[in-house]
């Protein structure tokens, strides 16, 4: 079993918590954590770019010279893709670019994003994720006494108001519940701050 120090808010040791070597001890495997990352940025993408085709583009109703006789090549709309101010060939179309993992691989790609942060010393677990009051000088204060105050992930079990407000405007702070953390989500932050129950949680989750 892995052994983690669980700290209160003031960054003061509390106890220690037992969390199982499948979770936070496992080799990380980057092919998963690759993989996880690359569908999380597809899924983001809004696929809204657009050419026009030869139908869309405005003008070019009247042929331009006669079909034959001329000398020149036939031509039969100056909105062909071959003219300046013409179409776009096989151009970009609007498209969605997310796609699915299979569970086991997007929970495996967890469970290495997990350990990863654990064997750099970047995890800090706290027993409750409940500030007193919603102010944001207060819990960035709280972020720099555990040693979080660069870009961090927190992840709570329990949706918590004054906790979405403090933590909402300090930059590279992001917060999210246990249940909706992505790997993607764990391994671009620094730091991860993750509450007790929270862990225990992913725990269950992920063994």
């Amino acid at each position: 079993m892995a052994t983690v120090e669980v700290k209160n808010l003031d960054g003061q040791k509390v106890r220690e918590l037992e969390v199982s070597d499948k979770v936070l001890a496992a080799k990380p495997n980057f092919s998963l954590m690759w993989g996880a990352t690359k569908q999380y940025l597809a899924s983001q993408r809004r696929g809204t770019h657009k050419t026009k085709s030869r139908g869309e583009v405005s003008g070019g109703g009247k042929k331009p010279w006669r079909q034959k006789g001329t000398g020149r090549a036939r031509v039969g709309s100056t909105r062909s893709s071959l003219w300046r101010h013409g179409s776009i060939a096989h151009g970009p179309m609007p498209r969605d670019y997310s796609y699915k993992l299979p569970k086991n691989m997007l929970l495996g790609a967890l469970r290495s994003a997990l350990a990863a942060r654990y064997q750099e010393n970047q995890l800090t677990v706290v027993d409750e994720l409940n500030p007193a009051e919603p102010k944001t000088k207060a819990f960035a204060g709280t972020l720099k006494k555990l040693e979080a105050d660069k870009t961090v992930l927190i992840v709570n079990d329990a949706g918590n108001r004054n906790l979405e407000l403090a933590s909402r405007n300090i930059p590279g702070c992001d917060l999210v519940r246990h249940h909706q953390v992505h790997p993607y989500q764990v391994l671009s932050h620094r730091r991860l701050v993750i509450s007790e129950g929270a862990l225990k949680r992913l725990e269950e989750r992920l063994r």
